[in-house]
């Protein structure tokens, strides 16, 4: 498993993720809107630790540098 994300690219995932879990702590998001941002949020979080995303691969797209 190469890693294929840049720093930018996981830094955005990382605030994006901590913002959907903020809102979804403070209960403004509510049903399946917050089920569904619930889960992007742990995968972002997942790949953004890992600097690794299988739809990147799958795509071709790299974001960090080689």
């Amino acid at each position: 498993m190469k890693k294929n994300m840049g720093v930018v690219d996981r830094t955005i995932r990382t605030i994006v993720a901590l913002v959907v879990v903020a809102l979804l702590v403070t209960k403004t998001l509510t049903g399946t809107l917050a089920i569904v941002l619930g889960v992007v949020a742990v995968v972002f979080l997942l790949t953004s630790l890992v600097s690794f995303c299988p739809l990147y691969t799958f795509l071709g797209i790299r974001t960090n540098k080689k």
